[in-house]
């Protein structure tokens, strides 16, 4: 288990209450042993012009798991910050959910980082993010 703060997914979805996260409608859905999914509605909030899935609410997701399963991760005495976010836009799509993924790939004393998938309701892929968060003690 690498979670050393105790929370669900409904606590999760009470921290992102009137911010960007709560304005795209991302949804905390499931906490596994070490890992988070949250899913975003494909909709006018979540367009671009041509009306498909917007590169950058893909990215607002990615960076939503990714930051907030760090946080997770670390004692009271720390927090994290994003560093670098990639983004490998897969496959496009015009409407339903996405739902995203995070895992760690490193979970280090200064840095952490994390991969997202980002999926279709029937398993295609949409999206895969890499980022890299920095550990920083509180002062």
């Amino acid at each position: 288990m690498i979670w050393k703060k105790e929370f669900t997914v409904g606590d999760m979805n009470l921290l992102g209450a009137n911010t960007l996260v709560s304005l795209l409608d991302i949804t905390f859905i499931e906490k596994g042993e070490d890992f988070l999914t949250a899913s975003m509605p494909v909709d006018s909030r979540t367009h671009q012009p041509m009306g498909i899935l917007h590169g950058g609410a893909s990215v607002v997701l990615a960076e939503t798991l990714g930051s907030c399963a760090s946080h997770m991760t670390l004692d009271d005495g720390h927090y994290s910050v994003g560093l670098e976010i990639k983004a490998n836009h897969i496959k496009s799509i015009s409407q339903g959910r996405v739902t995203g993924r995070t895992t760690p790939l490193h979970l280090g004393r200064t840095t952490q980082v994390w991969d997202i998938d980002i999926k279709t309701d029937t398993g295609e892929l949409i999206c895969v993010s890499r980022l890299t968060m920095a550990v920083l003690k509180h002062r």
